[in-house]
C-alpha cells in the first residue's frame, strides 16, 4: 500500500491520524483562476487526455490550498471515450452521447467492446507526472459508478430523474445487468490504470444513485458497484448524493473503506448507520462556501466534531466545489482544520 502513513490513508485504514485530513471534490477545476487560464482554447475531454495538462490541473489545488490529497483531474465519461464510445462534453450541459443505449440490441453493441482494450497510456502518464511531484501527498484516482454511467448512456445525456435508466432495470433485467456489468468492468479497468501508475486511494462516484429506492439499489446497482471496487488492492471511498436511505448499503458488504456523506445527514448519525468499521468522508454544505467566514467556520467545526463519531474521518464537502466559489474560502478551511 502506497503512503501508509499519510493522514488520508490512515483515516481509511487506521489507526486514526493525529489530524483530520481534508480535500475537496472538484478542487481541481473551475473555481481556480489558474485553471480557467490554462483551459482557454482546450476542450474538456482533450484536457483530460493531455498528460501534462491533466497533471498540472491536478496539482494546482495542492499548491494553492495545501490539501492532504490530490484528486486526479478527469471526467467520469473518459473511460467510455477510451473504449471508443462517441461522447462529447457540451459546455453548460455536460456529457452527450451520439448513440444512446436503450434497447437490448444497443446493449449488445456496446458490450461487444472489451473493457481490457481501454487505451490508458495518457491517463497513466498523467498519474506518473502527478505522483512524482506530490511526494508524500497521496493521489486519489476515481471512476464513475456503473449506475451513474448507465444513467448518462441510457438517457443520452444529463437527466434529473433518470427515468429511462430506471425503466430499463425493470423492463429488461437481462439487458440492464449486462450493461451495468460491462460498465463495472470499464470502471474497474480505469481505476486499475490509475492504481498501477501510482494512485494511493480510489473513489467511486455514484452521483445519481440518490434517484433510486433502496430496493432497486440493492437489486440492480450494488452488485455491479461491488464488482468495480472488489479486490482493487488500495483503500477505497464510495460516494453518492442523496443516498441517505441506503447509506449503510454503500459499504458494499465492507468492500468500501469509507462512505461519502452529502450535506443532508449529520456525520454522527451517519456513523451510527455505517457501523464502527467504516470511515466517513464529508460533509460541509457547498452552499456555505459563499457564507461569511464566521458562519462557515462554525459549520466546519461542527462537521469536525460530529466526524469524531466515525472510526475515521476525511473532511470534504457534501458534493463538489461550486464554480463560483472564492478559492480563499477553501484555503481558510484547510488552515483551520490543520490548526486544530
Amino acid at each position: 500500500m502506497a503512503l501508509p502513513d499519510a493522514p488520508l490513508v490512515r483515516a481509511l485504514t487506521g489507526p486514526r491520524p493525529d489530524r483530520t485530513p481534508v480535500w475537496f471534490m472538484r478542487q481541481a477545476g473551475r473555481s481556480l483562476p489558474e485553471y480557467r487560464e490554462l483551459r482557454v482554447g482546450t476542450r474538456m475531454l482533450d484536457a483530460c487526455l493531455t498528460p501534462e495538462l491533466a497533471a498540472e490541473i491536478t496539482l494546482q489545488p495542492v499548491r494553492r490550498h495545501g490539501v492532504d490529497a490530490a484528486v486526479f483531474f478527469s471526467d467520469i465519461v473518459i473511460p467510455l471515450r477510451l473504449a471508443g464510445v462517441d461522447v462529447e462534453i457540451e459546455p453548460g450541459r455536460g456529457p452527450v452521447f451520439a448513440n444512446p443505449v436503450r434497447t437490448a440490441a444497443d446493449v449488445d453493441r456496446i458490450t461487444a467492446i472489451d473493457p481490457a482494450s481501454l487505451d490508458g497510456d495518457a491517463v497513466a502518464e498523467a498519474v506518473r507526472i502527478v505522483t512524482a511531484e506530490l511526494g508524500e501527498t497521496p493521489l486519489i484516482g476515481f471512476a464513475g459508478a456503473p449506475f451513474t454511467l448507465a444513467a448518462y448512456l441510457v438517457e443520452g445525456g444529463p437527466s434529473k430523474e433518470h427515468l429511462r435508466a430506471r425503466a430499463m432495470m425493470h423492463a429488461d433485467h437481462d439487458a440492464w445487468n449486462r450493461l451495468a456489468g460491462w460498465l463495472a468492468e470499464v470502471s474497474r479497468r480505469f481505476l486499475e490504470i490509475q492504481r498501477d501508475a501510482g494512485a494511493s486511494v480510489v473513489q467511486l462516484f455514484d452521483s445519481w444513485a440518490g434517484s433510486l429506492s433502496r430496493s432497486d439499489y440493492l437489486a440492480f446497482v450494488a452488485p455491479h458497484s461491488r464488482t468495480a471496487l472488489q479486490g482493487i488492492g488500495i483503500p477505497t471511498i464510495h460516494f453518492g448524493v442523496g443516498t441517505g436511505p441506503f447509506l449503510a448499503d454503500m459499504r458494499l458488504g465492507g468492500i468500501a473503506d469509507a462512505v461519502g456523506v452529502d450535506w443532508r445527514m449529520p456525520l454522527d448519525e451517519a456513523a451510527r448507520l455505517v457501523g464502527p468499521d467504516t470511515a466517513l468522508q464529508g460533509n460541509i454544505d457547498p452552499a456555505l462556501l459563499s457564507a461569511p467566514w464566521p458562519v462557515l467556520e462554525a459549520h466546519v467545526r461542527d462537521v469536525l466534531e460530529r466526524g469524531r463519531a466515525a472510526s475515521g474521518h476525511i473532511l470534504n464537502l457534501g458534493h463538489g466545489v461550486p464554480p463560483e466559489t472564492d478559492p480563499d474560502q477553501l484555503t481558510r478551511i484547510v488552515e483551520l482544520v490543520h490548526s486544530l
